[in-house]
């Protein structure tokens, strides 16, 4: 298995980026990080995330499987295809810590989240059974719910790279999932608080709508279907996102 030295791998970027003539802080602004990190890369305490290798590569204007190797490649120099292949799989699994998705670990969450959505479909069939007005805005929400609530309950990472707690990074990204809070900076201090408040609203909202929306059109009926798709709306988006930014600040 081919094996990154960190202490060659630092060198090999310092002196890169001197050949660039950029300082560390110049490198971690182009990079959106923070100028510790790259002095930890330099001095050979860390590597960089995985998602760092390609923008830092081409900053440097090295290929990825050099900067890997800690060394120039010239134009007559070929390397084996289990060679490529050696190296691809070291950049994918160098990091230290391998987060796991939810269903790897403590499942409770996945029955909660399952109870969650039958109690769901018996609030949205007595809905439909009862129905005085269009339903839509309610299955929208029920829907968003039920796939966010299932994203965070089942598929989300226990833990974020280590990149998130070396920098100040407000955005998380997973595959299509994107967020972004104002005034909040995900880190694995209060990213487990976050996902647990994010599992309890959205499993509120996914048994809650139907309930709400139930006995509003029972109780009034000609004002709720003017109001109630806002109503249900702003319901949902306080409950992904108001815990987000109260857990988040609080956990900080």
């Amino acid at each position: 298995m081919f094996h990154i030295d960190k202490k060659r791998f630092g060198a090999f970027v310092a002196a890169l980026r001197k050949e660039k003539g950029i300082t560390q802080r110049q490198l971690s602004e182009q990079l959106s990080i923070s100028d510790k990190a790259v002095s930890k890369w330099e001095t050979g305490v860390s590597l960089p995330d995985t998602a760092l290798l390609i923008p830092l590569a081409e900053i440097l204007e090295v290929s990825v499987t050099e900067l890997l190797m800690c060394q120039r490649l010239g134009k007559d120099d070929k390397l084996n295809p289990d060679r490529v292949e050696d190296i691809v799989k070291t950049a994918v699994t160098y990091p230290e810590e391998r987060s796991e998705r939810a269903y790897h670990g403590n499942r409770q969450w996945i029955l909660w989240y399952g109870l969650s959505a039958l109690l769901c479909l018996a609030g949205m069939g007595l809905n439909r059974m009862t129905a005085r007005h269009d339903l839509e805005a309610l299955t929208t929400m029920v829907i968003l719910s039920a796939v966010f609530g299932g994203y965070f309950c089942c598929f989300v990472r226990m833990r974020l790279p280590r990149f998130y707690d070396e920098n100040r990074v407000s955005i998380f990204c997973d595959g299509p999932i994107r967020m972004n809070i104002p005034g909040v900076v995900f880190h694995n201090r209060n990213w487990p608080h976050i996902v647990k408040a994010l599992r309890l609203w959205l499993c509120l909202c996914m048994v809650c709508l139907p309930v709400i929306n139930l006995l509003a059109g029972f109780i009034a009926a000609d004002a709720w279907e003017t109001m109630g798709p806002f109503a249900l709306m702003g319901i949902f988006f306080c409950a992904l996102f108001l815990p987000v930014y109260v857990v988040g600040r609080k956990y900080a």
